[in-house]
């Protein structure tokens, strides 16, 4: 099995932490090692054949950097000139491996996720693998425990099938609270994790299909040798980026397949989109407030706050569901359920011409 993991995100939503050069998924949002370096060293386990990043320009030195350290693990990294949605990420993915391994199983992971059991994580995708051999394009939907809005959601087809997997109905963009209530009432849907696992020439059968005009940009890519040596591939790369639209793969091909078919998964899970997601994955005090990188700390009558102090003390005082997040340049200060807005902030910045603060 070939691990594909797209590490190409701008990371808006932590804004000011995530900037365009280190973004979210190069940041070390919980201590310790970043986003990216947690995805890697959790698929290692599954001895992957090899790991193919997928990333940008701007980020792709950085990249390389923070992974030196497994030298003994065979790793690419792919860059994009240009950002152009998660199918052409994944379409180019899946025509390298092609290349080189044509009935390859591929699983396609995020590199900013979080997730607790790291095990359980595992034991999923392999059922995925197994799944996936019987030619069918295979997503991991995460059993919600809340109407969440801020995620889209997975029908499944749940009569006939036991525990999975099970025919996917639709795909639904993210809802309003009570549609998203409605959901999680029914038991037959599942927050879309964005995580994938198929066979390579099914998804290109799929990009074939449905996407066209994609299929032919990658069908153009000029191999010299059999051998893992990318380097000759960028300016080919950069040709077909100048030609091709983004597109997301689920509303390119997956929202069209009828050959698509969702796994429960349960291993603890956050796609730590924004500040607001934090206390789900960092304990929260006696009061409610997660306090990162905060040299010390004051509380007064405050709750339900979240402060990223940037090593400096942080007092809290008579203030309830705030985000306050410091750093050497900017200083930001949010209400809590307003957190999703932050990327406003970022398009305000790019308006203005201020490119120093992104």
């Amino acid at each position: 099995m070939y691990v594909v993991i797209l590490a190409g995100g701008a990371g808006t939503r932590f804004w000011p932490l995530s900037r365009k050069k280190h973004p979210k998924q190069l940041m070390s949002v919980f201590g310790g090692k970043s986003m990216l370096q947690r995805t890697v060293e959790r698929v290692l386990p599954l001895h992957p054949k090899r790991i193919l990043i997928i990333t940008n320009t701007v980020q792709a030195k950085e990249t390389a950097e923070q992974l030196e350290y497994l030298k003994h693990v065979p790793i690419d990294i792919i860059e994009e000139p240009v950002g152009r949605n998660t199918a052409p990420a994944i379409g180019l993915a899946a025509a390298i491996i092609a290349r080189h391994d044509p009935d390859a199983i591929m699983a396609v992971l995020p590199a900013d996720h979080y997730i607790v059991n790291e095990e359980e994580f595992r034991a999923t995708i392999l059922r995925a693998k197994g799944a996936a051999l019987n030619g069918y394009l295979i997503t991991l939907g995460i059993t919600p425990d809340r109407p969440e809005t801020g995620y889209g959601y997975i029908e499944a087809e749940m009569a006939l099938r036991g525990d999975g997997p099970y025919p996917v109905t639709r795909f639904v963009e993210k809802p309003f609270f009570e549609k998203a209530l409605e959901f999680l009432t029914a038991g037959n849907f599942f927050w879309n994790s964005g995580m994938f696992v198929w066979q390579v020439p099914v998804i290109l059968n799929g990009i074939k299909a449905h996407m066209p005009e994609l299929h032919g940009s990658l069908m153009k890519l000029d191999f010299s040798a059999d051998v893992w040596e990318l380097a000759d591939l960028k300016p080919q790369i950069a040709a077909i980026y100048g030609e091709i639209k983004g597109e997301s793969i689920d509303y390119g091909v997956m929202e069209k397949a009828k050959n698509v078919e969702v796994i429960p998964a349960d291993f603890g899970w956050s796609d730590v989109g924004s500040w607001r997601a934090l206390p789900e994955v960092i304990a929260p005090d006696g009061a409610g407030n997660v306090l990162i990188d905060a040299g010390e700390a004051v509380n007064i009558d405050s709750r339900g706050c979240l402060a990223y102090g940037g090593g400096k003390l942080v007092a809290l005082v008579g203030v309830e569901n705030l985000i306050i997040v410091n750093t050497g340049d900017a200083l930001m200060v949010c209400a809590e359920e307003r957190a999703q807005e932050v990327k406003k902030v970022v398009e305000e910045l790019e308006r203005k011409g201020l490119q120093e603060y992104l």
